[in-house]
């Protein structure tokens, strides 16, 4: 039986994907637990805080959300095209390429080898091979485009070939070697908040776009707010980096042009979740795994959008500017709205690839309490935490080594939050592998 879609890259690109996320998950427990016992691995340079984090933050975003998205796009975007993938041999040859990208990434920044500029720590040959693999995947997706057979693109689509333009400009921008001093810091954190907001942003709603449909068996609530949704990010999201640095050595006017958009920001963010909301409406109480982390991911992608612009103005962020309140947000960015978006696709996705079902749904039912409670803990003890944190840091009669022992319970709360998290991802890439080798047992049976 031949079937118009091969997604041979497709499945690929999930596969290590999932293997990434299992690791820099394990990489991210690690650094909750020196928060806890500082002396834990402590021998070991390779080990060190300052080196797992950077290949924390750099595996979990390219290594496993953005290769997730990536394997997500080759699926997604023949079925909206209504043809096959321009070119599956392309699509390996860019996988080869990206694998090679995030193991060199580990090596190195465990030799304390970086840039030292955040989430742009890669060296220059890394960033010159992330170029091509991103040029590969531009050339496969809108070759697929051009030749679909639809005349009309899903918003899917629109925010997809937004996500590779938009991360063509913050790349090449973000890696221009003519910045110091605070433009170099201003860059920087363009570079840094756009990565999440004009790279996963995008990327994580296009999926959801695709698959709250699919999953719920409900038409899209709205074309025309996803479309509003779509622009109105595309002008307005570029512009606030700078919030990153308020109370900082930047002009305040340049601040000020940030917080507006921050807050501006807001007016996206309600399309796209009344979208979703619409869409996923009879479905709240009744829905299997994929529908409750798409769900969850809903919620908090609304909880993050609606922290993020009022971190901006200038009374709460001189509370919670720099304090683990911040790590809390990110997280829940990363983590509770766009890497769940990520997860449903995959769940998804993968039984249609190898025309079965998931070896396990009560394994899948698993994975998602277990992540949605775990990362609440994570979040919400990060989050009271570190208000109480800012609030001591502003009172300069406490010493700063109070304020860290002050932290000692909210750090032992994400210790034990984040093992929840992490089992719940063995138990993903479990039933991932699983489910791709009774695929592949019966496939060497039927041949043989």
């Amino acid at each position: 039986m031949t079937t118009l879609h091969e997604d041979k890259t497709a499945r690929w690109f999930l596969y290590f994907s999932v293997v990434f996320f299992l690791v820099t998950i394990l990489i991210g427990l690690t650094m909750a637990i020196k928060f806890v016992f500082p002396d834990f691995l402590g021998g070991i340079a390779a080990l060190g805080f300052g080196r797992i984090r950077v290949i924390h933050t750099n595996g979990v975003l390219f290594g496993w959300l953005l290769a997730a998205n990536m394997g997500l796009a080759y699926y997604t975007v023949p079925r909206l095209a209504g043809t096959k993938l321009f070119s599956e041999k392309l699509g390996i040859a860019t996988l080869g390429i990206w694998v090679f990208i995030i193991l060199a990434a580990v090596i190195t920044f465990a030799s304390g080898d970086t840039q030292a500029r955040e989430y742009l720590e890669l060296n220059w040959w890394l960033d010159v091979l992330v170029t091509i693999a991103w040029v590969m995947f531009a050339v496969n997706i809108f070759g697929t485009i051009a030749k679909r057979k639809h005349e009309q693109m899903y918003v899917s689509l629109w925010y997809i070939m937004g996500t590779i333009f938009w991360t063509a400009i913050l790349w090449i921008v973000g890696n221009l070697p003519v910045y110091s001093g605070v433009n170099d810091a201003n860059v920087n954190w363009w570079f840094g908040h756009n990565a999440v907001g004009l790279i996963f942003t995008p990327m994580g709603v296009a999926m959801a776009y695709y698959f709250i449909p699919k999953a719920t068996g409900n038409p899209l609530y709205s074309h025309k707010l996803s479309i509003i949704g779509f622009w109105t990010i595309a002008f307005l999201y570029i512009w606030n980096g700078a919030h990153h640095i308020i109370f900082g050595p930047i002009p305040t006017w340049l601040q000020t042009v940030a917080i507006l958009f921050s807050v501006s920001l807001l007016i996206p963010v309600w399309t796209v979740i009344a979208n979703f909301f619409g869409t996923l409406r009879g479905k709240w109480s009744q829905g299997n795994y994929i529908v409750k982390f798409l769900l969850a991911g809903t919620v908090f992608y609304l909880l993050t959008c609606f922290q993020g612009p009022m971190h901006s103005l200038r009374s709460v962020n001189q509370i919670v500017s720099k304090t683990d309140w911040i790590i809390g947000h990110a997280h829940m960015a990363v983590f509770g709205a766009f890497s769940f978006f990520a997860i449903a696709g995959i769940y998804f996705a993968l039984p249609k690839i190898l025309k079965r079902p998931m070896y396990s749904d009560k394994l899948g039912e698993w994975h998602f309490w277990l992540s949605f409670v775990g990362f609440l803990g994570f979040a919400i003890s990060l989050w009271i935490g570190g208000f109480i944190q800012g609030l001591q840091w502003m009172n300069y009669t406490i010493a700063f080594l109070d304020t860290v022992k002050a932290m000692f319970p909210y750090y032992l709360i994400r210790m034990f939050s984040g093992l929840f998290m992490m089992t719940a991802q063995i138990l993903f890439a479990y039933n991932v592998y699983k489910t791709v080798q009774v695929q592949d047992s019966q496939l060497q049976t039927a041949l043989s």
